[in-house]
């Protein structure tokens, strides 16, 4: 069954992880994205090891572990835009695709003329989206941007991690991934004004404004008070109690969400006198007292095991769960239904396949559809020159003698 973006082509002039997962998600959606990497070096994720993928016997293979969470749905090929041939190439490329994506530093790509000045009267109908850390405009936006560093400027690591400790950045790298994700949904969006307009337009995605755009409630509760918020840890800072708690044997989340479960969670627990208690009785209350009440729900809850907690809340429609390792994750009966973990063929494997986070997106008619194995590098280098080209054998042996591809 076809994708909803089946027949839009992508120039894919990303690498890393923002811009790749942006790309990854059109590729999952149906389009035919056509990874653009150095000969010889390829996408820097390539060199992001260990850990590798493994072949049937266990052993180490030369593929980056890295680069398969954001590369699937791709075809490589090899082209050296340092070189008047490769940039010739290139515009002959764009020419048959529909989306440009890129994060280069801005400005990068002037200099081989295909940034979206140098392109845009010539291919009016191009999507030219890049992904940079700071933007387009404004007084960084020459500068680099790495995943950690906007985590810190954005305000994601004031607001995380223990309230006594130091800033902390997020488990996974989430301001490359929402990134992409801003970047994705941009994209789908100027295909509908090409769609109705048959004009295309430039995106401008600045790593710094998405992961700004994530601050949520954070940053809705210090527009709206001028107050600082501080870390909490796992706490909640509109919503007490929603963290989590150490048990007997263990650690849960409870996520107190309404006065009702309150209630029902002192009753389960034998405190029935916090629910009536003016400090605590709604929530309110609780977030104005919650340095007296939940060093109060510390002592209780650790007083009887996980399996107490979760079974006992769950069965009196209480919010809670598990805090899970990756390995739990994988093996949760959830997850398993609903098809998270992926598993493709690759060639490099000898017939091992690799296992992959599938994508979460469900749509009943267009569904996700995984062609490709995150692809070896150059791998279809002949594929796209012959297809989109028209460019004989001859001629692409001639590319590769001298350095192009």
């Amino acid at each position: 069954m076809p994708g909803p973006l089946d027949g839009i082509r992508v120039f894919d002039l990303t690498r890393i992880l923002a811009g790749p997962t942006c790309t990854q998600m059109l590729g999952d959606l149906g389009a035919d994205v056509i990874k653009i990497e150095r000969p010889g070096a390829g996408d820097d994720t390539r060199g992001f090891t260990p850990p590798f993928l493994k072949d049937r016997d266990g052993n180490d293979t030369e593929e980056s572990a890295y680069f398969s969470c954001a590369n699937r749905n791709k075809r490589s090929i090899t082209l050296d835009l340092t070189k008047p041939k490769g940039q010739e190439l290139a515009r002959r490329m764009i020419a048959e695709c529909d989306i440009f994506a890129d994060n280069f530093k801005t400005g990068g790509l002037a200099k081989y003329g295909l940034d979206y000045d140098s392109l845009k009267d010539e291919f009016p109908s191009l999507i030219y989206c890049s992904i940079t850390g700071f933007g387009q405009t404004g007084p960084y936006a020459k500068r680099p941007g790495y995943d950690v560093l906007i985590q810190g400027m954005s305000g994601l690591m004031s607001v995380t991690g223990d309230p006594d400790g130091d800033p902390q950045k997020s488990g996974i790298p989430i301001s490359d991934l929402i990134a992409g994700m801003y970047a994705a949904v941009s994209i789908n969006a100027a295909l509908r004004h090409r769609e109705i307009t048959g004009d295309g337009q430039q995106i401008d995605i600045g790593m710094l404004d998405t992961s700004a755009a994530i601050l949520s409630i954070m940053g809705a509760n210090y527009l709206s008070t001028g107050k600082v918020p501080p870390r909490l840890g796992n706490a909640h800072p509109n919503i007490v109690p929603y963290q989590s708690f150490p048990t007997a044997d263990g650690d849960i989340i409870l996520a107190v969400g309404n006065d009702g479960q309150f209630e029902r969670f002192c009753a389960l627990a034998g405190c029935e006198e916090l629910a009536t208690d003016e400090r605590f009785s709604t929530n309110a209350a609780r977030v104005g007292n919650r340095d007296v009440l939940v060093p109060q729900l510390r002592d209780i809850i650790a007083k009887q095991t996980s399996k107490f907690w979760l079974e006992g809340l769950e069965a009196n429609n209480v919010s809670c769960g598990p805090i899970n390792r990756l390995d739990e994750v994988f093996d949760d009966p959830q997850i398993q239904a609903r098809g998270m973990q992926l598993h493709m063929d690759h060639d490099a494997t000898g017939g091992q396949g690799l296992d992959v986070v599938a994508s979460p997106m469900r749509l009943s008619e267009t569904p996700p559809d995984y062609r490709y194995p995150p692809p070896m590098l150059g791998q279809h280098t002949d594929e796209i020159l012959h297809e989109l080209l028209d460019i004989d054998d001859g001629e692409i042996a001639q590319l590769r003698a001298d350095g192009v591809i």
